[in-house]
C-alpha cells in the first residue's frame, strides 16, 4: 500500500435511506465504540446528516445518505485499494404471542 496515501488505514463507508438514518448508524457506532475504550477523535457533517464522517486516526467512518453515497462514489475514488464488502444484516423481530383467548376468537371467526 506505498503508492495509497496514508490518510489512515481502514475505510468502512455504509449508508442510510434518510438523514435520521444516517444520524442514527453513527450514533450506533459511536456508542459501540465508546463501550470498547475507543474515542472519535473528530466528527463532521452532524447537522445536516447527509455524510457523517467518523474519524478514529487509523479508521474513518463514512455515513452517508443513499443519494450522496451514490454522487460522490468514494468507493471508485478508491477503487484500486482492495476492499472487504460486509453483507447487511437485520435484526430478528419477534412476533407478540397471541393469547389463546384471541387465537380462539380468530378460530370461531373463520368458521363463519
Amino acid at each position: 500500500m506505498r503508492k495509497i496515501p496514508s490518510v489512515c488505514d481502514y475505510f468502512m463507508i455504509a449508508s442510510g435511506a434518510s438523514t435520521t438514518q444516517v444520524r442514527a448508524i453513527s450514533e450506533n457506532i459511536i456508542e459501540k465504540l465508546a463501550k470498547r475504550g475507543e474515542r472519535v477523535w473528530h466528527v463532521e457533517g452532524e447537522r445536516e446528516a447527509l455524510w457523517i464522517l467518523l474519524d478514529y486516526g487509523d479508521v474513518v467512518a463514512h455515513v452517508f445518505n443513499e443519494d450522496t453515497r451514490r454522487f460522490y462514489e468514494l468507493e471508485r475514488l478508491w477503487g484500486s485499494v482492495p476492499s472487504r464488502k460486509f453483507r447487511e444484516e437485520r435484526a430478528k423481530l419477534k412476533r407478540p404471542r397471541r393469547s389463546s383467548r384471541t387465537t380462539k376468537v380468530r378460530k370461531k371467526r373463520k368458521k363463519r
